[in-house]
């Protein structure tokens, strides 16, 4: 049976769900973070958002980002789910969700898990503009090696 606490899925994500899978009594926190589609990047309009995934492999790296925030920060809940698909202004893209005894914990695990997802999960988006559009994949895959 997959791990439910780490889901890649094309239907609009419930944010209460995802934090239903953290609630603890022990906890004294629960941080949510939910990144949603703006409408405006970089001084271009953006239409609407797509995202592909590997998403066997997304998920066994989304629980590899939970797995090491449980290691790091004892006694944290973890869950995190991502959409793909095609996503317009305002939808909801991902959710994480980390309970805490303390909510320092919450707020610093949050953060770290966000930017493990972009660093490390097989999650593609695609932005559309009035005039154009561009995986941002690529763009920062171009960007990591010309600094190397």
């Amino acid at each position: 049976m997959p791990n439910q606490l780490y889901k890649v899925i094309e239907n609009p994500i419930q944010t209460e769900e995802v934090i239903r899978k953290v609630e603890s009594r022990n906890a004294g926190a629960i941080t949510v973070f939910i990144g949603t589609v703006r409408e405006m990047t970089n001084g271009k309009r953006t239409l609407y958002l797509e995202y592909q995934a590997y998403k066997t492999m997304a998920e066994k790296k989304l629980n590899e980002i939970g797995n090491e925030i449980e290691n790091k920060w004892p006694n944290t809940k973890v869950a995190i789910t991502h959409r793909i698909g095609r996503l317009e202004i305002s939808d909801i893209a991902v959710v994480i969700a980390i309970s805490s005894p303390h909510r320092n914990v919450a707020y610093e695990a949050n953060r770290y898990a966000i930017e493990r997802i972009k660093e490390m999960v097989p999650i593609w988006k695609k932005e559309v503009w009035e005039d154009g559009e561009m995986w941002i994949g690529d763009q920062l895959q171009k960007t990591r090696l010309n600094k190397s």
